[in-house]
């Protein structure tokens, strides 16, 4: 925190003497004037005409009436579809007015979830006072020298505008970096309403440093945090290992209740299936999504559907061609048009649609319980008419989620229905269990403590090891469509950190292996060590995306 002060200070005094123009910091609006644009945007909410708004309505009244509580760590755990999005909005406006707190960080866990909510946040807020900083912020208007641009460049860098969205891997890898860039902004972590959406995605194999960060920023630097989810986490018995005066306090008591009042959907066992199974009762369906594990498993099942009214979704698509696809899906949903797609999980956590029917692969119990949240999302049907139907696939289970499928087989023993929070509970138990003390696979805890004894902190050490992502990828960038345009600086070597902003909706992350198998073929033009634009277009399917068979066909999927 020190040093961040002491970067910061340095960057912004070399900032304002090599700068004509001061301007383009600061002249944020204060926090009780965006709190008041708040309650004027949801002034409009009441009274509630129907009854699901009538309970978005409850629970963001409990989330205000809860923010003149102290700071500390509170949970807010809501039924998908109960608003969580605005109501933990609500309750970090207030909660930061009411307690001289200075900002409020949204830490979302997914870009694709990341553009969705800051553009809700800027409708509500106003444009300035939103700054989003995650690797796919495009400059649309090619220049950054001057306007909102550079604005929000200068914003992303040390973190000193109202609100903050950034991703979890921004967050906690500044936390353990020991780049000057990264860690200016850490003092202005200090004193903020820290909100952790989709809170139960933290890494389990370093929870105990992402932890380790929560409960000292909450305990020493004066934060409050909140863990936002439908399936929330069992936690407070490693926040305690930390700091073992804080206590997780839930801001809508009533779980239960509201679960009751949002069950939106009945859930079905549907044992082993085959893929040509699968498939078969995808095509009696008119809409359906079909959530799998694997982009393998998401190629082969499309394939096995008809062409016409079918879709599919995976990360070997470039961010604006799945954009232009989740376009075409919603409206055939709402022109009621026949749409079957299949997705991995990418469309599972915060995407915006609503199928009657979903699939769901066995997966972690909070993996079933998010598909189920795009299925039937705004309450139209009855329950007993949208059904969830998870199930084992003929494919092997990927090695990063055996353990995640084993509790979620334990909590489901005994035919327990996945959406009563006591088989959550269940669930979450039995994944610790089976974790055990496996929760800092880069040893950053266990170095900073033998530093700490030792007088030396390594902070070289832990910056080297701690990736919340553990496998290295990467970037190939997509010359299709307007990515043909985003790509010439980075070919013709003029590229600027706007242009790479705006090439990050034209690129596919892929993993190293994938990467050498597309180089060795001469299928790509390597950019750095770790990018490069992709030659040889006939590997990206506008229908699949990327192949990642290389024509020497040493690359394979996973």
């Amino acid at each position: 925190m020190l040093y961040s002060c002491l970067v910061d200070a340095d960057y912004l005094d070399t900032e304002a003497f090599m700068s004509d123009d001061s301007g383009n910091r600061g002249g944020y609006d204060p926090l009780p004037a965006l709190l008041d644009r708040l309650h004027a945007y949801t002034q409009p909410w009441f009274p509630a005409k129907t009854e699901l708004n009538q309970n978005r309505c409850d629970i963001l009244k409990q989330c205000l009436a809860a923010a003149a509580q102290p700071r500390g760590v509170y949970s807010l755990t809501v039924p998908t579809g109960g608003g969580k999005t605005v109501s933990s909005l609500a309750f970090a406006l207030k909660h930061a007015v009411e307690n001289g707190l200075d900002r409020v960080i949204y830490v979302i866990p997914y870009t694709s979830i990341i553009e969705q909510n800051a553009a809700v946040f800027r409708a509500i807020l106003g444009e300035n006072n939103v700054v989003e900083h995650h690797s796919g912020i495009r400059a649309d208007d090619g220049t950054e020298t001057n306007g909102h641009n550079l604005f929000q460049r200068l914003a992303s860098e040390n973190w000193d505008a109202p609100v903050i969205v950034t991703t979890a891997v921004q967050f906690f890898e500044s936390l353990y970096s020991n780049r000057p860039s990264q860690c200016r902004k850490l003092h202005n972590m200090a004193n903020s309403v820290i909100i952790f959406d989709e809170a139960q995605m933290l890494p389990t194999c370093h929870l105990k440093p992402c932890i380790g960060a929560i409960a000292n920023l909450t305990a020493y630097f004066c934060s409050t945090v909140v863990l936002c989810t439908a399936t929330q986490p069992v936690l407070a018995d490693v926040i305690q290992s930390f700091c073992p005066e804080l206590q997780i306090k839930e801001l809508c008591p009533n779980v239960a209740e509201y679960v009751q009042k949002f069950q939106r959907v009945t859930y079905r066992n549907g044992g082993a299936l085959s893929d040509e199974d699968l498939a078969s009762e995808l095509r009696r369906q008119k809409q359906v999504l079909c959530i799998v594990n694997t982009r393998k498993a998401a190629q082969k099942i499309y394939g096995l559907l008809p062409p016409e009214g079918s879709y599919h979704l995976s990360t070997l698509m470039y961010p604006a061609h799945r954009k232009s696809v989740l376009d075409t899906i919603r409206q055939r949903l709402k022109e009621g048009l026949a749409c079957r797609v299949v997705s991995t999980s990418l469309i599972e956590a915060g995407v915006d649609v609503d199928f009657p029917a979903v699939y769901r692969e066995i997966a972690g119990l909070d993996s079933i319980a998010q598909a189920a949240g795009r299925c039937n999302r705004e309450g139209k049907r009855a329950a007993g008419d949208s059904i969830v139907t998870y199930f084992e696939s003929e494919s092997s289970v990927p090695l990063l989620q055996r353990i995640n499928v084993r509790a979620a087989q334990e909590a489901l023993k005994g035919n327990c229905d996945p959406g009563e929070p006591e088989t959550m509970q269940r669930y979450f138990t039995a994944l610790r269990s089976l974790i055990g003390d496996q929760m800092d696979k880069s040893k950053a805890v266990e170095s900073l403590r033998a530093g700490l004894h030792g007088c030396l902190l390594p902070f070289e050490t832990v910056a080297k090891n701690f990736h919340l992502i553990d496998q290295a990828t990467s970037t190939i960038y997509i010359p299709l469509a307007e990515g043909f345009e985003a790509c010439q600086p980075l070919l013709d070597g003029s590229a600027r950190r706007e242009d790479y902003r705006r090439a990050g909706q034209y690129c596919v992350s892929i993993y190293a292996r994938h990467y050498r198998a597309l180089a060795d073929a001469g299928d790509i033009l390597p950019l750095t060590e770790t990018s490069a634009v992709l030659t040889n277009l006939s590997l990206y399917d506008p229908e699949m995306g990327l192949s990642l068979e290389a024509d020497s066909g040493k690359a394979e999927f996973v």
